[in-house]
């Protein structure tokens, strides 16, 4: 059997800009792509803490340390500059891969800047360690 589980997170980040003439997708610093472990391409979830909305997209690298998140095409309409948001990623493990799995979350400050990673130690959310 496999089970979906959070597989990476980047938590409470500033939306910069947003293109509603761009393609889709969400343009995010390649500095917090790396953190988190998120690839150019992959599906991403966005919740928007202002207003609430969820979505899903698939992310694109901003130049690093740019401090960059921008929604882009029709996802620029639910999300204003300044919105805080939360991306995640997921990812399916079976039972054996389970044992050594942990999430990763990205902390960030108010211009997107790391703050810290932390990596959740066992599937119970027990304890973390920033690394």
């Amino acid at each position: 059997m496999q089970r979906s589980l959070l597989s990476a997170k980047i938590h409470n980040c500033t939306l910069t800009d947003a293109n509603i003439n761009y393609m889709g997708s969400i343009s995010i610093d390649q500095t917090l792509l790396d953190a988190a472990g998120i690839l150019p391409y992959e599906q991403v979830q966005v919740v928007n803490i202002a207003n609430g909305e969820r979505f899903i997209t698939y992310a694109i690298t901003a130049p690093p340390n740019s401090g960059a998140i921008e929604l882009n095409g029709a996802a620029a309409r639910l999300g204003v500059k300044g919105d805080r948001l939360i991306i995640m990623t997921y990812a399916q493990f079976s039972e054996e891969e389970l044992k050594n799995y942990y999430p990763t979350v990205v902390m960030v400050d108010q211009n997107n800047r790391i703050l810290e990673v932390r990596r959740y130690v066992n599937e119970l959310f027990k304890d973390s360690v920033i690394v």
